[in-house]
Order: structure tokens, then sequence, then C-alpha cells
């Protein structure tokens, strides 16, 4: 499949240049079709028929075994979820704290996260300390330097009560790429070996994961970002550990072995796999679109290649951005990703950018912490694109500076 053929199957894309995809991607048509297709499927087997059961399991299996391919470990550590707090949250909440339990969480998590962590501390009566990556701004040139400072810091923060350690693979708001294989390491040489929860949200279908994802225990992503799939729809890849010594905290139907009444004295009632952390029904031609999504990215190119192709093009809108004055760039070096920050000196709200650039159908964000703008590229971003993104901001700075 080309690059033409991909970018013309995605309406979105059509009516305007598109920076958003670390918020939500835009869902090719062939995916909307599947979805539709499937609900159509289950509507004409009945929607709770005998004749649907079989359709549904192997949408589940399906769905699964891709996204186990794409994290490389077994389909049994997978549990699908609605999104990445989710998929965070449900098994975090089940892990086994102790009074008095240390978290240490980065300066770079997404609040949705920080909330979670801070509700589990209350509740827990946990200590709270903050890892301070977001001061990491190499870039992709001194890769090795930025992951022997990450180790460092890791080092330095952790403490002899340290029992779980919050860290994103790709940070949200820098773009930089954290060791997590390495970081995964060094917890398992510690005395009280922490858990390791990873944010994965910007890094599933960016960036290699399948290291990563086999050494956390906690690792939560989504299909509505990087893959191109669509909104409700993400999973979690826990480890075996977690799968033994996290009891669920939300608890319905899918996460019981078997269904049974108030009668029953089971002692072990939950799937023994990741089934534990699913609650009950679910969207099922979700499955159907997302699954569409990875195929199409997989008969696109391989991993390796749209990430070597992503980063050329952060790295031609990096050096372009680096051109013109007043521009900050949050990076001093061209990004390990897709993901580009900056902020613009003498513009106190961000907002009234973006808001100019989308009357020009050009879409990027504003970040709320730290107060950044930020812009991510994909294989389905163009040179054009870019440049019609550069001539707007600096025109805008222009009309600015010129008042």
């Amino acid at each position: 499949m080309s690059d033409i053929s991909f970018k013309d199957n995605i309406p979105a894309l059509q009516n305007k240049h598109y920076f958003n995809y670390g918020g939500q991607g835009p869902l090719p048509t062939r995916s909307l079709n599947a979805i539709t297709s499937s609900w159509q499927t289950i509507q004409q087997l009945g929607p709770f028929t005998t004749d649907v059961w079989p359709y549904i399991a192997n949408e589940i299996i399906g769905t699964k075994k891709l996204i186990s391919e794409i994290c490389g470990i077994h389909p049994r550590r997978i549990a699908l979820s609605e999104n990445v707090s989710s998929g965070c949250v449900l098994p975090l909440l089940g892990l086994p704290f102790s009074d008095g339990d240390h978290v240490l969480i980065s300066d770079c998590e997404h609040p949705g996260i920080v909330a979670a962590c801070k509700e589990l501390a209350q509740r827990k009566n946990l200590k709270i300390g903050i890892l301070p990556v977001l001061k990491l701004q190499n870039g992709y040139d001194k890769k090795d330097e930025t992951y022997k400072t990450v180790l460092t810091l890791i080092e330095q923060n952790l403490q002899k009560d340290t029992k779980l350690v919050v860290l994103s693979h790709l940070l949200w708001n820098t773009g930089q790429i954290m060791p997590i294989e390495l970081i995964s390491k060094k917890l398992k040489e510690h005395a009280n070996k922490p858990y390791l929860l990873v944010d994965a949200a910007q890094s599933f279908c960016h960036i290699p994961i399948k290291g990563a994802c086999n050494e956390a225990d906690i690792y939560a992503f989504t299909g509505h970002k990087w893959a191109y799939g669509p909104e409700g729809l993400g999973a979690v890849a826990l480890s075996t550990r977690v799968l033994k010594e996290s009891n669920p905290t939300l608890i319905g139907w899918k996460s019981l072995k078997t269904e049974e009444g108030i009668h029953i004295n089971n002692k072990t009632p939950f799937h023994s796999d990741g089934r534990r952390f699913e609650i009950a029904t679910s969207c099922v031609p979700l499955l159907a679109g997302l699954k569409s999504s990875l195929k199409m990215l997989k008969n696109e190119s391989s991993e390796t290649e749209r990430l070597f192709k992503i980063k050329k093009l952060s790295s031609i809108l990096w050096e372009k951005l680096n051109q013109i004055k007043h521009i900050e760039l949050v990076l001093n070096n061209p990004p390990p990703s897709g993901i580009i920050s900056f902020s613009i000196k003498g513009i106190n709200d961000p907002e009234e950018v973006v808001k100019h650039l989308g009357q020009k159908k050009i879409w990027i964000r504003v970040l709320e912490d730290p107060k950044w703008l930020r812009a991510c590229v994909h294989i389905t971003t163009d040179l054009n694109e870019i440049d019609n993104l550069v001539i707007a901001l600096d025109n805008f700075i222009s009309t600015k500076k010129s008042r």
C-alpha cells in the first residue's frame, strides 16, 4: 500500500492539515466500514443469540492476537480496555500496597494518571515522590546521554520503601523516549522490586514497544491515537506477577471464570489472565475497526520503517521551526519521535495561536502543563503540510510583532 492510498483512505485528512495524532488519530474509511459491517452482522445474527457468540469470540480473539503481536507477548497477558486511563487504573488500584509505601511518579505524566495516583495515595496512605524528567530536552542526537541521566535520576529518587514507579514510555509533552527496559532492570535489582506502570498512550503504533511492553508490569495504551483506530477501545499488557497479585477493582461478568449465584462460595472467581481486568458488556464493532486499522498499518510498512519516516518528518519540522525567530523549541535537538513541542516568545495565550491556525485549516494543540504548543507528525503527514504550518506560524508571529 502506498503513502497516497493510505492517506486517501482517511476523509479527515482531505480538507485540513492535521498535526494532532497525539490527541486523536483520524479513522480510515476502511475501518469505519468495518465497524458498520460488524454492527450489521451482529444485528443479522441477533444481538443476544447462540448464533452471535462465536462471532463475538472470534472478534475478541483476533483483536487480542493482533495486539499481542505488536506487543511481543502472549495474548493471555492482554486485557481490553476503553482507554489508557482505565487500562492503567484498573490494575493499579488492585496492587497490594502497605501503609506508608512510596510511589515515584514523573513530572511528565498525564493529569488523569496523576489524579489516580494522588487518589490512591490518599486511600492507602502512600507517599508520593516526583521523578524530574521534564528537564531532559536533548532530543534524538543525544539519546544515550538522556537514557543515562534517566537511570541516574531513578537511582537518586528510589527509596527503600518504593513500591511503584509511574513513567510514560514516550513523554506526551516533550516527546522524549524513556528507556523502559533499562529502568525495569534497575527496579528488579531494588530490594523492594517496585512495580513499573507505563503510560503508553503515545507509543503504541508510534515507536517499537516489544521490549518495553514485556518488561513493564502495567503497559496501557489506546487505539485511537497513533494507530488510526476508533475512540473507546484500548488495551493493557500485564506482567505475570500483576496477574497474580493485583485483584480487580471494578468487577463484572467478564472478569469472572463462571457466572455464579449468591449461594456459590468460590474463593477464586476471577480469570487468571488479562480478562480479570475486563468488566462487562463492551462495543464489539470497535474491535473490527481497530483490527482494520492495525492491518492497514502492517501492510503499509514495518514499525521500524514507519518510525524512520516519522523521525525524518519531525526533524524537518523541527529544523524549520528552529529558524523562526521567537519560536522556542522544547528539545535542543531533532526529536526521537513525531512529537514537536514549542512556545512562542511574547505570546501569553497559546490558544490564540491554535485558533488562528484553525481558521486556515491547520490543527495543532495546546498542552496545559507546561503551557506549550504541540504538533505531531505521522506517516500520513507530507512536506507540503509542514511547509504550510511553518509559513502560517511565521506570518502569525510577524503580524503580532509588527503591532
